[in-house]
């Protein structure tokens, strides 16, 4: 063991060669252990609704406009901070805006200069100067540097810091300054995003949404249900594939596909055309806003139908091969009686919507017929080859997982599933036992496989695994008894369409239950959360995104339009910040454009969930816990060297 830690130490010494090397680097440490924690911001549930996530993401849930009531206080109008906010959040639409009603240009930068200033300056406050400097703009990075750095040693201060702005206004450069500047403030009043599930579906941006994404400076990502399904559709996963276009399809989205990620729909629709061009496709109608193109509007129906069918097929033959799934009771099309219209679940017979099928053989029902199976070729090839949709896919599983826990929170989509007891159920996957964090862990192995065996038979059972998990009762990202999907297209009856919850979502309120969940994924202390994605709250009716006292906070509220009219609000974000816990309830969101041109912020409520009596620091974070262990280590390589075990590298 001396062995080994000695070894350790010469290879730290290589990092810091000499005493005065290690013992600087542990006063660097010690005084970032003392700063105050960076500000987290959690989203969830944003499926593709790109304007809105942005704004919010721009704004940080209300964070910019907190630091500017921080800095201005009363001395600033109302009016005046919305500008200034709105300047922050999208500064070149603004100042476009500006300078087609100013007539003092030069006035309205240096007033908005020395505002912008202000509040970068209350903005890095919290952040080492070393940090700070990385965050800074190539091009001002000097100057911004300058302005916002505190000078003990220039007398005229005012002066100084007016001759720097001036210059900037003179040589014509205020504008780029004012851009990145308050990309900088953006930057830094978030210093870490959590994304906790669900960017795809339904909205009509999920891959813009990604780009941006990917160019943020600190995230992870916990996988929804519908991120699952569309890994399992880039991995070449034929059920996924299929339930990603329909979706798209009936939500009236097909250009994500096809504009978005360059995915040829060409060969569907020419299926589609020919198959189902005199069926009015009435059970296929869309959810989405109605298209004014009405030829437009009727293709995409008959495509939603023809893909629906496609994939109940393609889901009849995985549950088939896959008997081990245990989903036999979900392949619908042989209990049809196609020359009554018919079908049999359980017991009871039921009259089918729609009965013109022309592409089943009720002898081989789950048989794509020849044109359905190139159709599925093609799109397969189109996923997998799709470079733009790969390129999103890695990052999704580069800094993507199905929980986090992160500074006493523990994070996830979905649901723990549970037994009606609170007991953790336990879920068979390919012979193998599974239940709680094992289960997750389990998953999040399969998936990976799906992407990275070397073994075709691993791949394939991870492939087939993310399927599994969009649609499985002992999935914990989708937590019901069965997806009705069929049912809601063809059947009248509404008790058909009923998807049973898991118990969990009935014993959020029992405190011993939610103890034993956190326990099970290592946090045991009274400080410790629930993040929880997936479950719309219905604000309208009472409901709180608050429960079990406050140990499980649900911060889906709504941000994708289907759902507003159900939960009553736009969405729930949180903040978790050096103070505490802060909720934020948003109203719906009403463009880009409004929020430039009347300076229209996201109306929020906001409910402190928690405010702590100590301001946290960087050394109460998980952060903080590698920090100091990085601070012993040191203290001993200083101990080494002064004992004379390891020699100083002059």
């Amino acid at each position: 063991m001396k062995n080994l830690e000695t070894r350790y130490l010469k290879r730290l010494s290589e990092c810091y060669p000499t005493i005065a090397a290690a013992s600087t680097e542990i006063i660097n440490l010690q005084a970032i252990l003392n700063l105050p924690k960076g500000t987290e911001h959690f989203l969830t549930d944003i499926h593709g609704e790109y304007e809105a996530f942005s704004h919010v993401l721009k704004n940080g849930s209300g964070s910019v406009r907190r630091k500017i009531d921080d800095v201005f206080g009363n001395t600033l109008s109302k009016r005046d901070k919305q500008s200034l906010a709105t300047l922050i959040y999208y500064p070149k639409e603004k100042m476009a805006q500006v300078k087609k009603a100013e007539t003092n240009m030069e006035d309205w930068y240096k007033i908005n200069l020395y505002r912008l200033i202000e509040v970068s300056k209350r903005s890095a406050s919290k952040y080492t100067r070393s940090k700070v400097r990385k965050a800074l703009p190539k091009d001002f990075a000097y100057v911004i540097e300058e302005l916002i750095t505190e000078k003990s040693e220039v007398n005229d201060k005012e002066s100084y810091y007016n001759e720097i702005i001036m210059t900037i206004i003179r040589i014509g450069r205020a504008e780029e300054f004012i851009e990145a500047i308050s990309e900088l403030i953006q930057r830094l009043v978030v210093d870490h995003l959590h994304i906790v599930g669900d960017i795809y579906d339904r909205g009509p941006g999920p891959h813009i949404i990604m780009d941006k994404l990917m160019t943020y400076h600190s995230l992870d990502i916990q996988w929804g249900n519908h991120d699952v399904l569309w890994m399992g559709a880039a991995a070449g996963q034929r059920g996924c594939i299929a339930n990603v276009i329909r979706i798209c399809a009936r939500y009236g989205n097909l250009d994500i596909l096809e504009d978005g990620y360059g995915i040829n729909l060409l060969p569907l629709a020419t299926f589609s055309l020919r198959t189902y061009g005199d069926d009015p496709c009435t059970c296929f109608a869309l959810k989405g806003p109605e298209k004014p193109n009405k030829a437009e509007m009727e293709m995409d129906l008959r495509m939603h139908k023809a893909i629906s069918v496609i994939q109940f097929k393609v889901e009849g033959q995985i549950i088939k091969r896959r008997k081990e799934f245990g989903l036999e009771d979900r392949a619908l099309l042989h209990r049809i009686d196609y020359e009554k219209g018919t079908i049999m679940l359980g017991k009871k017979e039921y009259q089918l919507l729609d009965t013109n099928f022309p592409t089943i053989d009720p002898k081989d029902p789950y048989r794509l017929c020849p044109e359905e199976e190139e159709v599925m070729e093609r799109l397969e090839r189109a996923f997998m080859g799709c470079e733009k949709l790969q390129k999103h896919i890695r990052f999704l599983l580069a800094k993507g997982g199905l929980y986090k826990v992160y500074n006493d929170n523990l994070l996830y989509h979905g649901c723990v599933p549970l037994n009606e007891d609170g007991s953790f159920k336990e879920v068979s996957l390919f012979g193998e036992t599974f239940k709680g964090k094992s289960l997750y862990d389990a998953l999040e192995r399969y998936i990976r496989k799906g992407f990275f065996a070397l073994d075709p038979q691993a791949r394939e059972e991870g492939r087939d695994m993310m399927w599994y998990i969009w649609l499985h009762p002992g999935s914990p990202l989708f937590g019901k008894d069965k997806m009705a999907t069929f049912e809601r297209y063809f059947l009248a009856e509404k008790m058909t369409h009923l998807e049973r919850k898991n118990p969990y979502y009935n014993l959020l309120e029992d405190e011993k239950v939610m103890d034993s969940i956190l326990r099970e994924f290592g946090l045991s202390s009274e400080e410790a959360h629930i993040v929880n994605g997936h479950m719309p709250v219905k604000r309208k009716d009472g409901e709180s995104p608050i429960k079990c006292n406050g140990k499980v906070l649900v911060i889906d509220g709504g941000f994708s339009r289907a759902y507003q009219k159900e939960t009553g609000i736009a969405g729930y974000t949180l903040i978790y910040n050096s103070y505490g816990l802060l909720l934020v309830a948003h109203e719906p969101f009403e463009s880009t454009e409004a929020a430039i041109q009347k300076e229209s912020d996201i109306h929020s409520d906001y409910m402190v969930v928690k405010r702590v009596v100590k301001r946290r620091l960087v050394g109460d974070t998980d952060v903080g816990k590698e920090l100091k262990g990085q601070v012993t280590d040191l203290e001993r390589l200083l101990g080494a060297y002064r004992s004379g075990e390891i020699k100083e590298k002059m």
